[in-house]
């Protein structure tokens, strides 16, 4: 029965990282292009260095990389907004970014392993935690996974187009998962766990990565405007919150067709 649950949590985050494919080619990669367009002051100079996903796994970095190198980026961050953003800084065609691959399909291989990873995570803690999944609370889920993984880091680490500056990498990468882990554990004694004290406790590991802040760039001048950061900041939020709600309600819907076949 668990191998099914598994299984069909897959099927269900494969299909997630499909649309969310879909709603990031149309409002989230259009920004990211124009942001590009901005970079060294130059529009029509390529970029050669930038930043990698932040927090909610806004993705920017500008190295040429291998396919093997991406996927190990998207398992590192487990982002919906994926590296496979990435652009070649040698002048290739367009959007050509992972042994020649488009854009496009480097995006929405990225999109499917993540969505994969997302899946087997949300329903391996369903069954840990002895809480189904199903479609009346399918949302529910996914709403409070976009929080712990998206939202609550883009507190102090929001998404960041191509060209913005951005602190020291592994800084960001250190405090995003530890504000992660501390947001997860949070919500889980705020809403799963009866009891004052574990409602207190749950706040106080939701407020600790905010209270201790994250580590931000010495300098914040950017040629991008600042007007097409926070769309993008906005649409990145919005796209994976679209994401973490149609995870929800297909685990959700799975869960219950298993049930009733059992």
């Amino acid at each position: 029965m668990i191998v099914r649950y598994l299984l069909a949590a897959l099927v269900a985050g494969l299909f997630s990282g499909v649309l969310m494919t879909a709603a990031q080619e149309a409002r989230v990669v259009p920004l990211i292009l124009h942001a590009e367009e901005f970079e060294g002051g130059d529009a029509a100079a390529p970029a050669t260095e930038g930043t990698t996903p932040s927090a909610d796994g806004a993705a920017a970095t500008h190295e040429h990389s291998s396919l093997g190198a991406v996927i190990l980026d998207v398992a590192a961050y487990l982002s919906p907004v994926s590296v496979a953003y990435a652009h070649d800084a040698e002048g290739h065609e367009e959007g050509g970014i992972m042994f020649g691959m488009s854009r496009f399909s480097g995006t929405l291989l990225a999109n499917l392993v993540t969505g994969a990873g997302f899946a087997l995570l949300l329903a391996g803690f369903s069954l840990v935690s002895g809480h189904p999944i199903t479609v009346a609370n399918g949302a529910l889920w996914g709403a409070a996974g976009w929080l712990a993984v998206h939202m609550l880091p883009a507190i102090g680490l929001p998404p960041e187009l191509p060209g913005f500056p951005a602190a020291d990498l592994t800084q960001r990468q250190i405090w995003w998962v530890a504000a992660v882990v501390l947001s997860a554990a949070g919500l889980y004694l705020l809403f799963l766990k009866p009891g004052i004290v574990a409602k207190i406790a749950g706040v106080v590991l939701i407020a600790a990565p905010q209270v201790y802040g994250a580590p931000q760039p010495s300098d914040i001048s950017s040629a991008v405007p600042a007007v097409l950061g926070a769309e993008f900041a906005v649409a990145a939020l919005a796209t994976t919150l679209f994401f973490w709600i149609v995870l929800g309600l297909s685990l959700g819907f799975a869960n219950e067709k298993i049930a009733k076949a059992a």
